[in-house]
C-alpha cells in the first residue's frame, strides 16, 4: 500500500505537537485515515497571547517593586529619597533596554509577593531570595547569585555561635527582620533561644552593635557588606553558609516577560555589565 501524504501544520507548538501525533497514528495504523483531530489552544505566554512585555513597551513604563531596606541590592536613602544599589541599577538598565521608563514602587518583604500577584509591579527587585513557597504563585528569573544564611554578631563573641546549635541555646537573643527568609529561617531551626523581630532592616543591625541584641542570621553577602559599614560586627564563615539559596528577580507568570529578561541578564553577564554594577556596591 503507497504511503499516504499527510501535511502536518499548526500555528502553535502545541498544535504542531497534535500534528505530529496525528501523523503518527496514520502510520501506526497502516495508511488508515486518521480522525480529525481538533486543533489545541495556545499555553498562556506563547505566541499569539498579549503579555506583561507587549503591556510594559506599550505602556512605556517598567514597574519595579522593591523593598528599599536590603543594601547592597535596595537602598531608599534617606536624604535623596531615591532608590540604590545593585538591583536598583540592573532595573534601570533593563527599562533603557526595552526603551521605557522606570518606576520605583515601595514594598515590604511580607508583601513583595502578594503586591506581585496584585499587579502593583511588574518585576521584584532587591535582594530576592529563590524559594520554593514564592515559586508557587511566581517566577523567577536566572539566579543572579549564590547565597546562604549566616551569623554576623559582635567581634567578641563570634566564637560562640559558629553553628546552629550555638545559637540555640537559652539566653540567646536571635534578631529577625520581619516578613522575609531570615525570619522563616529562625522560625525553622530556633526553639530555645528568644526570637526577637525589629522592623526596620536598616537599622538591625545598630541593635546588635549597641548590645541589645546577640547576633542576626541574615544572607552571607548582607553579613560581608554590614561588618564593612560596622567595624565592631564580624561575619561568622560567610563563605560556609548554614543553607543554599539563590538571588534572582521576581516575575509574574509570563513566559514571555521571564525569556526576555533573563536573555537581557545573560547579555549583561556576558558582556561585564553585571560584574561592573556589582564591583560598584561590594567593593
Amino acid at each position: 500500500m503507497p504511503i499516504r501524504t499527510l501535511r502536518c501544520s499548526g500555528r502553535s507548538l502545541a498544535a504542531a505537537v497534535s500534528a505530529v501525533l496525528a501523523c503518527a497514528a496514520v502510520f501506526s495504523s497502516g495508511g488508515a485515515v486518521a480522525q480529525t483531530v481538533a486543533p489545541v489552544a495556545p499555553a498562556a505566554g506563547q505566541a499569539g497571547d498579549a503579555s506583561r512585555l507587549d503591556a510594559v513597551l506599550s505602556g512605556g513604563a517598567l514597574r519595579v517593586g522593591t523593598t528599599g531596606d536590603y543594601k547592597p541590592f535596595s537602598y531608599l536613602n534617606p536624604q535623596t529619597q531615591k532608590f540604590e544599589g545593585i538591583d536598583i541599577d540592573l532595573a534601570e538598565a533593563m527599562g533603557k533596554a526595552l526603551g521605557v521608563k522606570v518606576e520605583f514602587v515601595k514594598t515590604s518583604w511580607g508583601n513583595l509577593l502578594p503586591d506581585l500577584l496584585a499587579d502593583k509591579y511588574d518585576i521584584a527587585v532587591g535582594g530576592v531570595s529563590v524559594t520554593l513557597e514564592r515559586q508557587k504563585k511566581a517566577l523567577f528569573s536566572d539566579a543572579l547569585m549564590r547565597d546562604g544564611k549566616t551569623p554576623i554578631t559582635r567581634c567578641e563573641n563570634k566564637d560562640r555561635f559558629q553553628t546552629v546549635a550555638d545559637i540555640d541555646k537559652p539566653g540567646v537573643r536571635l534578631i529577625v527582620n520581619p516578613g522575609g527568609t531570615n525570619e522563616k529561617f529562625a522560625r525553622a531551626n530556633i526553639h530555645s533561644a528568644q526570637i526577637e523581630v525589629h522592623p526596620d532592616n536598616v537599622t538591625i543591625f545598630d541593635q546588635i552593635v549597641a548590645g541589645k541584641a546577640d547576633l542576626m542570621i541574615t544572607d552571607a553577602v548582607e553579613t560581608r557588606l554590614q561588618q564593612k559599614l560596622h567595624p565592631e560586627l564580624c561575619a561568622i564563615h560567610p563563605d560556609q553558609p548554614f543553607d543554599f539559596s539563590e538571588k534572582a528577580f521576581l516575575l509574574p507568570r509570563d513566559i514571555v516577560l521571564k525569556l526576555w529578561v533573563d536573555q537581557w541578564l545573560h547579555q549583561a553577564v556576558a558582556t561585564g555589565q553585571y560584574r561592573a554594577v556589582s564591583d560598584r556596591w561590594l567593593k
